[in-house]
């Protein structure tokens, strides 16, 4: 069994950022930036932000965040990120989710403009991702494709489950793989037999926010599994979607939970940022 360790590659992709950021600066005397929309007083939110603004701070990006309260208007959200749209200082527009109930989250990502649409939620980026072609992918499943690069994990003709439908993460992850022609099963809330399908793939991938769904006997030996899954239990430690413990031994690779997926994540919203940035050079 070998563990996939996100923690070091996000490092090594964001080393390479930082590196084309300096010559960015240099030659074209650009510095990328993003922009931020935080609602509301959600702390996971803001403990999300905060991660990334540290991050842009790192590899040397020109970062904003525009806190508003969950009384917010759309209207006034809507107008915000139309000023962002005409701004030539912001490459990539991310508004962190969830937001409050009486906001129409679609109505909002369509404003976006598709061009600086880094988190890769645009209709326009996710039709063009399910086409084959070049798109912002959604940050999560882009991490999970540079995972499988790193590690040498071919996809081609290999089973591939993946666990959750979600917007953000199953679908984006599902066309990532069939673009790399992997056999793809999605499942999600309504599968009858999550087991039956789980237990024929050479490769798990679980994003449900489920503590331990994925469990030893519905994983064949020498499957690789990758975790998405980041849930707070009541003794305040992080665990996964999978029982980690008892399914790790039959994996060939896995993730952890910490320190897996999760960085990787952050990772990609900085290479993205930068080819934004990059389209404007």
């Amino acid at each position: 069994m070998q563990l996939i360790d996100g923690k070091s590659l996000a490092k090594k992709v964001q080393t390479t950022v930082a590196t084309e950021v300096a010559k960015l600066k240099q030659e074209k005397n650009i510095v990328p930036g993003l922009a931020v929309i935080l609602v509301g007083d959600d702390p996971a939110s803001h403990a999300y932000v905060k991660m990334k603004a540290k991050a842009c701070e790192n590899v040397g990006f020109y970062s904003i965040t525009h806190n508003m309260p969950d009384t917010i208007s759309q209207d006034e959200i809507i107008a915000t990120i139309e000023m962002m749209n005409n701004n030539p200082r912001i490459d990539g527009i991310l508004v962190q989710l969830p937001l409050p109930k009486q906001i129409d989250t679609d109505k909002i990502l369509e404003v976006i403009d598709p061009k600086k649409d880094v988190d890769g939620f645009h209709a326009y980026n996710v039709g063009r991702l399910v086409t084959g072609l070049d798109s912002f992918v959604a940050c999560t499943p882009l991490g999970v494709m540079k995972m499988f690069e790193e590690y040498e994990i071919d996809l081609r003709g290999k089973d591939v489950c993946v666990v959750g439908a979600s917007n953000i993460v199953g679908k984006p992850m599902a066309s990532l793989l069939l673009n790399a022609e992997a056999t793809v099963t999605i499942t999600h809330i309504h599968t009858k037999d999550l087991k039956a399908h789980t237990s024929k793939a050479d490769i798990v991938v679980v994003g449900v926010g489920v503590p331990g769904l994925i469990k030893e006997d519905m994983v064949k030996e020498g499957a690789i599994v990758i975790d998405i899954g980041i849930n707070r239990i009541e003794d305040g430690s992080l665990v996964g979607d999978v029982d980690f413990k008892n399914v790790s031994p039959k994996c060939s690779y896995i993730t952890p939970v910490p320190g897996g997926v999760g960085p990787m994540t952050i990772a990609m919203l900085l290479s993205n940022t930068l080819k934004s940035a990059k389209a404007r050079a």
